[in-house]
């Protein structure tokens, strides 16, 4: 499958939300939709899932207008809804309904979760028993029980601990695995890179940046190097202004052109006792930042 937004425009009265925003996501593999806070991702998220219309523009599957009716969505939303008084079980399966699934189904669908979440201890419980992280793994039940081909999650990973992350991923890969499209809208970059293979970044409402991830990388100039080195000094002073310590302790080396990148390695590895050498990509965050820095 491959989802399509179009051209769409949305307005508020006389604000303008969306401009002509397009972007593409294929089944099998994720998409990140990412941008500041107010730069149109939840409307987008919006408009994809049918709750209000666009003012102009289209939402294609395989390159038809999308049948809501015939398409499953599943949406983790960033601020949750579901109920602190009510048992676990019970709201889940009442989900599950609303998307169309029997009693029956609901309930084999529902147990198979909370076990593979790790969860089953807590089926007959309420939900303001539990903490912010299991109460986020449930609220992820409701978006996976009733099999959707379209999964949105947004802010997936907020508020968990390390094990639940790593859970949590694996349940991902899983629904990529199994052909589903899976849209991520997330500030957490580090998560966007592990899982996305396509971007785009929104910024005033309008998508500044769109493609395959490792094309974007690729396209920044390949002339910078990244060192790492027990002699560090002794390099950044043969290099001196071209030469910069990062964060984590390893070297940029700011290079001429990128034709000399081979050279300088050479020259670098045959002088100095080297742990790590590699042509510097910019990361998600440092492309973020570029693009999305800057409200327009």
């Amino acid at each position: 499958m491959v989802l399509e937004l179009r051209d769409i425009d949305k307005s508020f009265g006389e604000k303008q939300v969306l401009n002509r925003v397009s972007f593409t996501a294929g089944s099998g593999k994720a998409f990140g939709l990412l941008g500041r806070n107010g730069a149109g991702k939840t409307t987008s998220i919006r408009i994809l899932m049918d709750v209000f219309p666009a003012d102009r523009g289209e939402v294609l599957l395989d390159g038809r207008a999308i049948d809501h009716s015939k398409i499953r969505f599943g949406y983790l939303p960033e601020e949750r809804g579901l109920y602190p008084k009510k048992k676990i079980l019970d709201q889940l399966v009442y989900f599950a309904q609303l998307k169309g699934m029997s009693y029956a189904a609901a309930v084999k669908s529902i147990d198979y979760w909370l076990g593979r979440l790790e969860m089953s201890e807590y089926r007959n419980k309420r939900l303001d028993t539990l903490s912010k992280g299991n109460q986020q793994k449930i609220q992820l039940i409701t978006a996976l029980a009733h099999d959707p081909e379209i999964v949105i999650l947004d802010e997936p990973f907020s508020g968990l601990d390390p094990v639940n992350a790593m859970l949590l991923k694996d349940v991902v890969k899983e629904e990529i695995a199994k052909g589903k499209i899976v849209l991520f809208s997330s500030h957490q970059m580090n998560y966007i890179e592990e899982f996305c293979d396509r971007i785009a970044i929104l910024n005033g409402g309008k998508v500044v940046l769109h493609g395959d991830l490792h094309d974007i990388k690729r396209s920044y100039p390949r002339d910078k190097l990244i060192v790492r080195s027990q002699q560090s000094e002794k390099i950044a002073q043969k290099f001196g202004q071209r030469c910069r310590v990062r964060e984590d302790g390893s070297l940029l080396i700011q290079l001429s052109t990128p034709a000399e990148k081979q050279a300088v390695m050479q020259r670098l590895t045959e002088t100095y006792d080297l742990d790590e050498i590699q042509v510097f990509e910019p990361s998600l965050n440092d492309i973020f930042v570029e693009y999305a820095g800057e409200q327009v």
